[in-house]
């Protein structure tokens, strides 16, 4: 196999730990953020307190959530053709949609956890998800999180591919991993700025309802609607700062790591 080719091993094992070192190394800035979209607002669904409460499923679910976008990103774009911006987006929308199965009941306990809704332990706070609402309940607001997480990729995947080569060729010779991870900071800052309104959207449907708590049941259009209507358009950029840094932070240590793994990996023939 040629070194350059995609190998499923490497791109699980690799994407599973970049995965998990940013997801619990940044996990209170994704609290901060999550409290900030929340209806009521920040302090009302939690403030500082408690910050690293929903920790235990972001761990459960970080490794096969990185693990299994890698995976399919990889395969798809080389399947694709890996210099063709077209194949980029392709995969990375396939290995978000793939992620996706594992992320949504991940998120759907974490955020619920991290907003004080639900018990902070990880078997007690899904048991509680799916006592009121059975197993549907893990899966609210898949499709507001395929919704935001395939533009997302699709904006940064492009971007990082483009701005790796793009840099390569300026240098000569291959990048190293830190290179990448600045890669990875600029293009995911960017695609988190421009999908934070579909992330409130997500965070709000898997909420469930809003600070009157009155339920979200008629899908995405009615939450863009009635957090335009009662709270201004500005509600749909809640927590923006928190997502850009938080993601351009992610970024940068995530593809770094992953960079850097991949890298080990293909020198121990993996």
């Amino acid at each position: 196999m040629a070194d350059d080719s995609p190998s499923f091993v490497r791109a699980l094992c690799a994407g599973g730990a970049a995965g998990f070192a940013v997801d619990i190394s940044l996990f209170p800035i994704d609290t901060v953020k999550t409290r900030l979209q929340a209806p009521g607002g920040f302090r009302s669904a939690g403030g500082f307190t408690g910050i690293y409460r929903g920790l235990g499923a972001a761990a459960a679910g970080s490794v096969p959530g990185a693990a299994l976008f890698f995976t399919a990103y990889e395969q798809t774009k080389h399947a694709l053709g890996a210099e063709n911006t077209s194949a980029q987006v392709c995969a990375a929308s396939v290995g978000e949609t793939v992620a996706c199965s594992v992320r949504v009941p991940v998120e759907n306990v974490k955020q619920n956890q991290q907003t004080g809704k639900i018990d902070a332990r990880l078997l007690h706070g899904a048991a509680a998800i799916f006592r009121e609402y059975g197993f549907a309940g893990f899966y609210r607001g898949f499709g507001a999180t395929v919704g935001r997480e395939v533009p997302f990729a699709m904006i940064q995947m492009p971007l990082l591919e483009k701005a790796k080569r793009t840099w390569a060729a300026y240098r000569g010779e291959e990048l190293q991993p830190y290179h990448v991870a600045l890669c990875g900071s600029v293009s995911g800052g960017f695609a988190a700025a421009v999908t934070t309104p579909l992330d409130v959207v997500k965070t709000r449907l898997m909420l469930g309802a809003d600070a009157k708590g009155v339920p979200y049941d008629k899908g995405i259009p009615e939450v863009f609607s009635r957090i335009v209507a009662h709270e201004g358009a500005p509600a749909l950029l809640s927590g923006l700062s928190a997502r850009v840094f938080w993601i351009s932070l992610g970024g940068f240590l995530f593809f770094g790591a992953y960079d850097a793994a991949t890298a080990q990996l293909k020198r121990r023939g993996v």
